[in-house]
């Protein structure tokens, strides 16, 4: 059990500098030049095959091990979000508007710390450890550009962490199957007729129309969905009017869709077509209606996610490996890797030491959002885990 965690902890103080070097420059979306001169130096003289993409500022270094066997894919993301850090750390962001309020930094950063420990262990490595470095998670689908690419040829299996500062140091969790939702974007603009507030009955009035949709589609999503088979639907932006006594001639909103299934995503698209097109014209008004559907369901092969509880738990120890009761209704463009090929994803407890309370913690894309740098050495040694592990029953029965 402590073998690797001790190979992980003689990396983790160079691993915590490169996090927060990358914390204090964060990048958006699919251009993240700095990012990856840092990546690029960090793995210098580690004697890796190291090539950089063309569709995006991408990293993918391939390292050789001794012996015959699998190709394992081990993956972390590189942007950052376009928002306000107020997480009060010393090294918080140094770019207005820019945050790593995602964690995408320390899992680069662990993900360095693998490519180092497992470089000291060539002798150990059956087959090839393929290092992902991806910009643009944050809604680019950078995954999918470099799966274009080439970066999945020859993988037979892959990894991905992802921190979590809601759940407790020590601990990683994770499931078979849908382990996060895939997602579709909805954007309404309901036309009506302008005119004086003081006199609707001259007008048609969008903005009943527009309250009276955003109602009618929860009740869409409760009465037409399958408790069992879970979709979420929220309204995050609405824009209507410009003034106390104008009534304006159209209204905007735009939302998400959550679902865990493909058969629900089909089935709530048509629910909210119908929804907003009925009920706009019920209001005299008219809808403009986009619906785009962004993630796939991100689906952890069931081999994988045996073998991650595994791995888990001889790495961290026996209390250590949670199975999630059900999906989290997040998006993943992981999830793009693991339609091509078997592989788990799995989240990394980071709870800051001060919050005795995990669930009370700033969570992911929070503007507070801090984790503990202790549990680097946790996600360095399951990286490094991952890529090692083989021979078990669960390679013989696959």
């Amino acid at each position: 059990m402590h073998q690797l965690l001790d190979a992980a902890s003689a990396v983790t103080n160079d691993i915590i500098a490169l996090r927060r070097d990358l914390h204090r420059h964060p990048e958006l979306g699919l251009d993240n030049p700095s990012t990856q001169v840092r990546v690029l130096a960090a793995l210098d003289g580690l004697g890796l095959d190291v090539r950089t993409g063309t569709g995006c500022t991408s990293v993918v270094a391939d390292l050789v091990g001794a012996h015959d066997g699998p190709t394992v894919l081990l993956r972390a993301d590189t942007d950052a979000l376009p928002m306000t850090e107020d997480s009060g750390l010393d090294f918080q962001s140094t770019v207005e508007g820019r945050a790593h309020a995602c964690g995408h930094d320390a899992h680069t950063a662990m993900l360095v710390g693998a490519a180092r420990v497992l470089s000291t262990r060539r002798d150990e490595i059956q087959g090839r450890v393929r290092f992902m470095f991806q910009p643009g998670e944050e809604g680019f689908a950078g995954a999918r550009i470099m799966i274009d690419e080439g970066v999945l040829d020859g993988v037979d299996r892959a990894f991905a962490l992802h921190v979590s500062p809601n759940q407790r140091i020590g601990t990683a969790s994770s499931r078979a199957g849908a382990l996060l939702a895939g997602d579709t974007s909805i954007t309404v603009t309901i036309t009506g007729r302008g005119g004086h507030a003081s006199a609707p009955h001259h007008t048609t009035d969008p903005i009943p129309a527009t309250a009276a949709i955003i109602t009618a589609l929860q009740t869409a999503v409760t009465r037409e969905i399958d408790v069992f088979d879970p979709a979420v639907l929220t309204v995050a932006h609405l824009v209507a009017g410009t003034t106390t006594n104008v009534i304006p001639e159209t209204a905007f909103f735009e939302g998400t869709i959550r679902c865990v299934s493909e058969h629900t995503r089909t089935r709530i698209r048509e629910a909210v077509a119908r929804t907003v097109h009925g009920v706009a014209e019920a209001h005299g008004c008219t809808a403009s209606l986009e619906m785009v559907d962004g993630y796939p369901v991100t689906m952890n092969d069931p081999t994988e996610a045996a073998r991650f509880a595994e791995v888990c738990t001889t790495t961290l120890g026996n209390e250590s490996h949670r199975v999630m009761p059900a999906p989290a209704m997040g998006g993943e463009d992981f999830s793009y890797v693991l339609q091509k090929v078997p592989g788990v994803m799995a989240f990394l407890g980071v709870c800051p030491d001060d919050e005795a309370d995990p669930r009370k913690a700033p969570p992911l894309h929070s503007n507070r959002m801090r984790l503990n740098e202790a549990g680097l050495v946790h996600g360095i040694a399951l990286h490094v885990g991952m890529a090692l592990h083989g021979g078990s029953a669960l390679d013989k029965n696959a």
